[in-house]
């Protein structure tokens, strides 16, 4: 399995994208048997399968359940499904900041020395998030991400600990030039280029040739969105005034999504011919 397809971010990518239904009609449980099959298409193997799904029900993430014909099968936990709906937006719509009229998000925190684990735990959520560090403690982003990220902190008990402020950056640095302290702009970029070296030729395949069979497909959807879906996070989306000159990120984007409207329908049908084994 190579760079970020793990057994475990595949079948969250797998969820997310084909596994959970919609919000008025859920999905059931998923067949263990489903799954081996589905996971199987991108190259993970049985034991890592069920592996990555026992990870996944001791986080909290999947619970075990039975189909309607009484298969072993997981469901996502109500967290889970939280945490995909959240995703979507940040995924499949990519806001653009308007800092030109205010809009930036400061969190500044201060967590007690005897409980070090949860500053460990808000560093890493916030970086998660997409925040930038503006100073030790001051972390930031385009007010766009306020929603997320308070639902986020709420949700993880970390509230406490976070005062969060909108405003403007009113100097003495340029704004485009402290965005560059805030976030290190080149190793998002590689993060883009990274992205467009391994899909870009996939868009390219399929401009050019017939129509791929719905394994093709879903195949090649799986891994677009699996690598696709950590970026929105890593970039929060800033305007293109703060951004170097030919910047990767929108080409990325737009790669994303002609991948997901050529492949992601298609790919569906492969999807849901799912066995009903007992897994």
């Amino acid at each position: 399995m190579n760079g970020q397809h793990t057994p475990r971010s595949l079948i969250v990518t797998y969820y997310g994208a084909y596994g959970r239904g919609s919000a008025d009609r859920p999905a059931g449980p998923v067949p263990v048997a489903a799954l081996i099959r589905l996971l199987g298409a991108v190259g993970v193997d049985p034991p890592s399968v069920r592996s990555a799904v026992s990870r996944l029900k001791r986080r909290g993430l999947l619970v075990a359940d039975r189909t309607a014909g009484g298969a072993a099968g997981y469901s996502l936990s109500a967290d889970a499904r939280q945490l995909l709906d959240d995703g979507d937006r940040r995924i499949y719509a990519r806001p653009v900041a308007d800092t030109a009229r205010g809009g930036w998000l400061l969190a500044v925190f201060s967590v007690p020395e005897q409980e070090r684990h949860k500053r460990h735990l808000l560093r890493s959520r916030l970086a998660r998030l997409g925040f930038g560090t503006a100073a030790p403690g001051v972390w930031i982003a385009p007010a766009h991400l306020y929603e997320e990220t308070r639902h986020t902190l709420e949700r993880l008990g970390l509230s406490s600990y976070v005062d969060l402020f909108r405003g403007d950056h009113a100097g003495f640095t340029p704004t485009a030039e402290a965005v560059r302290r805030w976030w290190d702009l080149d190793e998002l970029a590689t993060l883009h280029r990274d992205f467009l070296t391994a899909h870009e030729p996939v868009l390219h395949h399929w401009t050019h040739h017939p129509a791929p069979s719905p394994e093709e497909a879903y195949r090649g959807y799986l891994l677009a969105l699996d690598s696709w879906r950590l970026l929105p996070y890593a970039d929060p989306g800033l305007p293109p005034s703060l951004l170097p000159d030919n910047w990767p990120g929108a080409r990325a984007a737009d790669v994303f999504a002609a991948l997901h409207e050529r492949l992601r329908d298609a790919g569906a049908v492969y999807a849901e011919a799912a066995p009903q084994g007992t897994g």
